[in-house]
Order: structure tokens, then sequence, then C-alpha cells
């Protein structure tokens, strides 16, 4: 630590920091633009000039290390008069936009112009035009001539998101921020540069003049759609939400949020939304109800199901994207109702799974951990895609010298620095992929080889990653949810568990969605002698309760998930969508989306986040957790006395939650029989993952949710005699469909990567099995 003086005051600052950094711990602000303290010191701006003792000119506070003794003013007559200079030369182009801009009212230009602008400019010459650039449906720059060139955009993209997209070109006052010719921005976390951009240059497309920041109401929020449980602001006018911003928490989020949870709420007031409960005639018509008259056809319904066919005929579904206290109420009453036929789990195949773990599988550690690993292995995860804020944190410690490998079956780019080690195979290898490297690692411990392992032969591969783990002190093993999901989930499970107890690794879980914890603890999972989701969908049964489910795009079965629904005696959805359920319930109750409701989440590692409604509900809506309430108490069902979702949250916690978190695996380490034939590689785009996403034009409109294709490595193309282009039949043992062959090396051979999650492969059913491909 060193000492310096800052406006008189003491101050104890890292050595290497700069002034700036020591200037905001001691709670005095220096003006700047271009700093940010998540990004690199570029010191373009010069808006931070100060003045440092026994220095002939003001130095930039963001780019001057401190040193022992250094005396700082920021607000002497010198360092002011630096300041306002700045100031007058970045107005010189700056336009008179303020009664226009999206960004008045927020914007960090207008707030510095107030203390250090002049009343008028000396400089009478001609503004600058810049014409806009097309960045895609997200990012507007229409005004690109208010931009003052600080470079956190480009900042944000190249060091927090992994890419430069956009970047400087020209000098002077001929520079411009541009993206590369013909391309549009296409990160997942693009709509950081919104917020990072101090002044209206770049603009949030779907928000632009949509109101004053003045006119918002804001209520903190929690992400629903992955694991992370971003911290969200969501900003409303009258009773709609029309922006979502990052609220800054250091051990969650940080300060960013991916695209998908900045720009979901698109999807919140579409034409499809349900606002009244429906009831399906018999006649097949569906018609308006009042809520009591759509409950009273639930009860009726359900109760001869029950005495007519037993208990067990009831199957109650809930989804990761449900609060907790919506899962708890289902599973609540599904079991008061005599079933053990509860899951929330819609991608899940291998129902051994639940046998072999020992506890709630989660994270394994902080999510601020992730920074501070220094080998990883990912398993079966299209990580940027399925987490990517998780992704940037990983980025962060690749940076700082960790290594990072990863067995998939496609080998998407995560955009780090450099990757460690790769095995890109097929599904069914990732097990005996796993076992190739636990060998390698007992090996390089100088441990006994587990038993029945003797004869695995060890690749190159392998043994790349084996040397990466086993030189490393702060090591984990990561499980993505394609792992999770896999039909050979439990062996890979054991195996991963293996390799990181022979290689003193801690073992996690990604976890799928916003709530897969909060579902464990809500106990929202198979009792005994219970079915899972897959099971349930799989055989018909003869009633079903279903929330916040879009079964064709949200369950591994697809279109067969909705046959098994529409075969059933009786089926309820409480849904926020009509599409979602009119092909095959006969009643629809419309419940809010989380934006309209109060509820928790708990997170990858455990946090639990507890949030209110930040908009009116729209129509007849009403929370789902009530609406399970109020069926309860009509089934006249002990239990259902909750008055507040808080006291339903407290029931679910009180039994504690680290004692319940586990990843313990009570399995065996083993290998599998080699697959044959071609195999499917299913990946859930990012912007496919749940209703809301689904329904968000903005997002549907970017390249990441483009139509599916069949994609397929360069030889296993020749192989079946095809070209890139070609039109092409891809059939499973659940049906066909016709898609356009795709050339992509990065697919593991003898696999077609087919994405999930859209109406056009939702015939193929499952995300794993066997395919034929040939020529349509």
């Amino acid at each position: 630590m060193v000492e310096l003086t800052i406006d008189g005051i003491k101050v104890d600052a890292p050595e290497g920091s700069m002034v700036i950094q020591a200037a905001h711990d001691a709670g005095v602000y220096v003006p700047h633009f271009c700093y940010h303290k998540k990004l690199s010191i570029a010191a373009n701006c010069r808006m931070c000039l100060v003045d440092v003792e026994k220095a002939p000119k003001p130095l930039p506070a963001c780019a001057t290390p401190v040193t022992n003794g250094m005396v700082v003013r920021t607000r002497s007559e010198k360092a002011v008069a630096a300041q306002k200079s700045v100031m007058e030369f970045l107005l010189i182009n700056h336009p008179l936009d303020c009664p226009v801009c999206d960004q008045g009212g927020e914007c960090q230009l207008q707030d510095l112009a107030v203390g250090y602008g002049g009343s008028e400019s000396r400089y009478k010459e001609e503004k600058r035009v810049v014409a806009a650039k097309s960045m895609g449906p997200l990012i507007s720059t229409e005004a690109m001539q208010r931009c003052i060139h600080c470079t956190r955009c480009v900042r944000t993209g190249e060091e927090i998101a992994g890419v430069q997209e956009v970047g400087m070109l020209n000098r002077g006052e001929h520079a411009e921020i541009t993206t590369f010719v013909g391309r549009a921005v296409e990160s997942e976390l693009s709509g950081n540069m919104i917020d990072v951009c101090p002044v209206g240059a770049l603009l949030s497309k779907p928000f632009r003049f949509n109101a004053r920041t003045w006119e918002l109401a804001r209520r903190r929020s929690v992400s629903p759609h992955d694991s992370v449980g971003a911290n969200l602001v969501l900003q409303a006018k009258m009773d709609k939400v029309l922006r979502v911003v990052p609220f800054e928490n250091e051990e969650v989020n940080e300060c960013w949020i991916s695209d998908r949870d900045r720009f979901s709420y698109e999807g919140l007031y579409t034409e499809d939304r349900l606002t009244r409960p429906m009831v399906r005639g018999d006649d097949g018509q569906w018609r308006e109800a009042s809520w009591n008259d759509a409950m009273q056809t639930i009860v009726a319904g359900m109760n001869a199901v029950r005495e007519k066919f037993g208990a067990d005929q009831l199957g109650c579904i809930g989804s990761a994207t449900s609060t907790t206290e919506e899962l708890a109420l289902l599973a609540r009453l599904g079991r008061a109702l005599g079933t053990e036929n509860v899951d929330f789990r819609l991608r899940q195949t291998d129902a051994r799974l639940d046998g072999a773990l020992a506890g709630v599988p989660w994270l394994g550690m902080p999510l601020t951990a992730l920074n501070e690993l220094d080998r990883v292995l990912v398993v079966g995860s299209f990580l940027r895609k399925d987490h990517p804020l998780m992704a940037q944190r990983l980025r962060q410690a690749v940076k700082r010298g960790a290594q990072v490998s990863f067995i998939d079956s496609a080998a998407d780019n995560p955009l780090f620095n450099a990757i460690a080690g790769r095995m890109t195979v097929a599904p069914s290898q990732l097990a005996n992929s796993l076992a190739q490297v636990l060998v390698a690692v007992a090996k390089a411990k100088e441990t006994a080889v587990p038993a029945g392992l003797e004869g695995v032969q060890v690749s190159a591969e392998a043994q790349l990653i084996a040397d990466s783990l086993a030189s490393g002190e702060r090591v984990a093993i990561l499980l993505g949810n394609m792992a999770v999901n896999s039909d050979q989930a439990s062996v890979i499970a054991a195996n991963a568990n293996a390799i990181a107890q022979a290689s003193g690794a801690t073992l996690g879980f990604l976890t799928a969605g916003g709530n897969t914890v909060g579902g464990y603890l809500a106990n929202a999972v198979p009792g005994k002698g219970g079915l899972t989701a897959e099971q349930m969908l799989a055989q018909t049964l003869r009633a079903y309760l279903v929330l916040n489910v879009e079964p064709a795009l949200d369950s591994d079965l697809g279109e067969r998930a909705v046959e098994t629904l529409k075969s059933a005696t009786f089926s309820v959805a409480l849904t926020s969508y009509r599409s979602a359920a009119e092909q095959w319930a006969d009643v629809m109750l419309p419940v809010s989306p989380f934006t309209e409701t109060s509820g928790t989440f708990v997170n990858a590692e455990g946090r639990v986040q507890s949030f209110k409604g930040a908009a009116a509900p729209v129509g007849d809506t009403r929370p789902a957790w009530k609406v399970l309430r109020v069926l309860g108490n009509l089934f006249q069902l002990d239990g259902f006395d909750d008055e507040t979702s808080e006291s339903v949250r407290d029931s679910v916690m009180a039994a504690g939650v680290e004692s319940r978190l586990s990843n313990q695996i009570n399995l065996a380490a083993g290998v599998l029989p080699a697959g044959s034939g071609l195999e499917r590689v299913a990946d859930v785009p990012i912007y496919r993952s749940d209703a809301l996403v689904r329904r968000s034009a903005p997002l549907q409109e970017t390249p990441a949710s483009a139509a599916p294709t069949a994609r397929m490595a360069a030889a296993t193309l020749a192989q079946l005699g095809l070209s890139d282009g070609d039109l092409v039949k891809v059939r499973s043992s659940q049906g066909e469909v016709s898609l356009s062959a795709q050339l992509d090396d990065t697919v593991a051979l003898n696999s077609v990567r087919v994405a999930t999650a859209f109406s056009e492969t939702a015939a193929l059913g499952s995300a794993f099995g066997q395919l034929t491909v040939e020529r349509a």
C-alpha cells in the first residue's frame, strides 16, 4: 500500500492502482467519461485531468499510478480549468439533442456539462454528421454524431463479451465508431454497450422514443432465464414494463446482464398473451369464463379422474423458470391430491440421475469463485449461450492465466484467449471421454485406476486435459445442461465426480433455467414411485396440471408431449400465453410472468433472491402461487392457508438451504457401449430457452434465432454424399423434418446438430438418439 493525499484527505491505495481509483475509494468524485472500473484504461477523453504536485501540467487521473507521498488536487484552479477546456472540446461537435435524446436525464455528458461546460461555444464551424451504422435489432446508432470517442463500447465488446465487433476508424474529428463491413453486433452481451455509453450515441432500439427516464417507475427484480439469477431493474410506465437494465451486484452479475435478460420483456405484451380464463366446451370451442367457473371446472375434472382412475393418474408439471413459491405449491397440491408425479425438469431424460444424487445439485461454489479458478473442465455445455455471464467470469479467469478445457459434442467458440484442451465427441461418448480423463488423472496422481476402467485407452486429447487438471490448485469440473439432460447423465455425473475426487477438484452443476435449485428445494421432483416429466409425457396419464410450460418447445419430447396431453382425459394449463396450451388443454388459466408477481429464485450457487412485481397484471391475470393456493382451498385440502408469497417461501427455506446442497454422486464410475450411426446434437438456442424469450420480437430477429439447419462436419457430409446447402430429410424414431444441410466442422463426427425449441424441429422429439439423414 502507498499513502497519498487527495484534496487534503490521507488515502492508502494499493501499489499500481490509479489516482482515480484511490479518489473514488476516498469518496472524492473525479469527472470522467472513458474510465470504467471493469474495463482497461484508455485515457482518451481527458476529462479526469487533475493537478498533481510537482507535475508541470495536469495529469489524467485514470492513467496516473499512485506513488508514495503524492499530493493530488481535483478541484484546484489548475485542475478545474483543464477539465473545463476538455469539456469545451468535447462539445464542439456534440449536437444539442437533449430534448429528444433518450439518454436525457441519465446522461454523464449532460450532467458534467452543467458543472464544467460554458453557456455558449466559441466554435462557430459546422458540426460533423455521422451516418448511422446497422448494429442489428437491439442497438440503435441513429445518432452517432453524439459519440465522444470514449471507446467504452469497443472495450466492452473486446474485454467482456470477448469479441471485437465494433472499433474506431479514422483520426481527429473524422474518427467514428463502426462495425465490421456488412456485419451486425451479434454478441449475447451486446446490450451492455448501451449501458456503458456515457452519451446518447448507442441506445436500446426496442426502447427508443418510448419514454423519458424520469417518467419510469423502477423496481428491482431477478432474471428467470438462466441460473446466474442476474439482478435487474425493471422500469415501467403506466404499469407496463418498457425497459430492463442491470442492478449492480458484484457477487452475482457484477454490472452486466445478457441480452436475453435485457430484451425478453418485449415478449410480455404480445397479442398471444392470455388475459382471461378459458374453458373448452363440448364442441371443442374455447369460451371465456369467470375465475370461479374455471376453477370449479378444474376441481370437478380432477376429482372425476381421481375417483375413476386413481390419484396416480394425475401428473403435475412445472418449469425451471417458475418461482420457488409456485413450484412448492404445485408439489404440495399434487401430493395432497395423492400423486407423486411431480417434476419441473422438462429436458432431463435419465431417471437414474435422481438415485445417484445425494442432495440438491448446485454450482458447488460461489459465482465469484469462477473468477479465481486456475483449472476448469466444462462438460456438455454450450457455455456462452446457456450461461453467458458464467462464461464472462471464466473469460476473465483465462486472462489471468486459468486453463479451461472442454468435453462436448459441438466445439462452439467460448471466446477465451486460449483453450487448454478439447474433446469433441458424439453425445454417446461423453461418459467414455470422461473415463479416459479419469484414468489419465489417476495415473498422474499415482492412484489406483477405478475398477472397471482398467482397459480404457487414453487419447492424446484426454491426456492433455488430465495434465491440465492435475497441475492446478483451484480446480473445478462443471457439468452443463447437455450433460445433465443426456440419457447417460448418471454415468457422466459419476465419472465427473470421480475425476473431481482424484484431482482434488470441485464438482459443479451449471443448472438450467433461473430456478433449478429452487425447484429441488421446493421438492417439486418425483417422490417414491413417482414419474419424471419425461415419463409423464411419454406415457399418457388421465389428468395433467401444467405450469408455465410450452410442451412442444420446452419438453424433450417435442410434439409427442403435445399428443400425450391431448389424449389425456383432462388437462389444465396455467400459462401466460394462449398458443402455449390451446392445442391440448381443457382449461387455460392466465397467470403472471415474473414481472407481475412476487416470488423467489434460487440461483446455481444457492443464493435465495426474492422480488416483487413491477407492473400491474394484464387483464384478468393472477399470480400462479395464488391460483394454486386457491385450488388447494377449493379441493378442501389442508396446508393452503398462506396469505403471502413470503409465507410460502419461508416454509420452503425453513429446513435451510446450504445443508441440502450436495453434489455427491452415489454411483461408481463406468464406461458405456459405443453408439452407432448418426447421433443428434441438440442445442437450445439462447433466445429460444423459454416462452417469454421466444415471444420477444427483437431477440427473434437476431442471427442466434435463425431457422434451424442440419449442421454436420465435412467428413460426415461426404460420408452421406451431401453438400452444404442441400435440402435433407432428417428422421428420428419419433418423426421427420426437412432442413437445409450446413457445413459446420465444430460438430463431432457422425453427429448432426439440429437445434431444439423450434416448431420446425419439434417433430424429431428427443435431443438424444439416432438420426438418419438423406437428400430430400
